[in-house]
């Protein structure tokens, strides 16, 4: 309704304004309340920081519905917003996060962190404050060296998720590790028409650490119709026409619960399972979606579906 009653330009900066002062305040509120952790680390004071997180998503779906005309999200399946999931999805631009944080039918949604970002001020004491898990790998050729650190990574990391386990949430992992671009789908020589390859090893990992707190999969496929492959800029533009999401809730099979990085057998037969699942998903994008490869996004054709 509002971009039928304002200019393109005047929607896609007051969406924009929104959102920067959505997260600037609840960010700011985060952040105090994680001091406040410190001193007083309560389940009390969890609750009150899912409630300040839940504020900042409910602003961004107030900034989405104000900048953009039409957002479509379906679910194939019942999914528990007091349950623990692990959401895969691919990745098309900077504003991916804002849209998965915006869908309120969803756990909180929380990412696996490098160790090293503990340490970074704001994202490393939010992300703490929040629950957030931090993961600490070693490498093959540091296990080579020193046998003893075998298994470490795996329970450092089950220690840095205590929090986690405390509030229902939804572990987002971006599968391809990067953003869709054409150059990138060409240069990896992708088997796929409108994704790039799928890393394996970040879902592997957050399965063997958490396989048994997780209660499903979230299979979550991105699309984006707008003026250009410029994604974020057409949003602040108020050029931004639709979202599409749509979110496959599967069962985690005990074929997919395994060391990774150790078992060569599994290591193979995981990315198999991967490699089908993102098979699945590139053949729902070309369907259901009938878009268009470009240099940042993969466009919708066709503009029907519901608000």
């Amino acid at each position: 309704m509002l971009k039928r009653l304002l200019p393109n330009w005047l929607v896609g900066m007051l969406a924009t304004s929104v959102l920067l002062a959505n997260t600037l305040v609840w960010g700011i509120v985060v952040f105090l309340l994680g001091l406040v952790k410190l001193v007083l680390p309560i389940r009390a004071t969890t609750v009150v920081l899912h409630w300040a997180y839940n504020g900042w998503r409910h602003g961004n779906r107030l900034a989405l519905v104000l900048g953009c005309e039409r957002i479509k999200v379906d679910f194939n399946g019942q999914v528990d917003s007091n349950a623990w999931y692990l959401l895969i999805s691919n990745h098309l631009s900077w504003l991916d996060i804002v849209v998965l944080s915006a869908i309120t039918d969803l756990p909180a949604p929380k990412f696996f962190l490098k160790d090293e970002l503990k340490y970074v001020p704001l994202i490393g004491s939010g992300a703490w404050a929040m629950g957030m898990p931090f993961m600490k790998r070693a490498s093959k050729e540091q296990i080579a060296k020193n046998p003893k650190l075998k298994g470490l990574d795996v329970e450092r990391t089950k220690r840095s998720c205590h929090n986690f386990k405390q509030y229902p949430s939804c572990i987002v992992n971006f599968v391809e590790g990067s953003r869709f671009t054409e150059h990138k789908h060409q240069r990896q020589q992708s088997p796929f028409n409108y994704l790039l390859r799928p890393k394996a090893g970040g879902i592997a990992f957050a399965l063997q650490v958490l396989g048994e707190q997780f209660d499903g999969l979230l299979d979550a496929t991105l699309c984006y119709q707008s003026k250009s492959s410029h994604i974020c800029r057409d949003f602040m533009l108020g050029q931004l026409t639709q979202i599409d999401l749509l979110v496959d809730v599967r069962e985690i099979a005990p074929q997919m619960l395994g060391d990774y990085q150790q078992d060569k057998a599994f290591r193979v037969e995981f990315q198999q399972q991967l490699n089908e699942i993102w098979h699945s998903k590139d053949g729902i994008i070309a369907k259901q979606y009938k878009p268009v490869a470009t240099a940042d996004c993969t466009e919708v054709a066709n503009n029907t579906g519901k608000v």
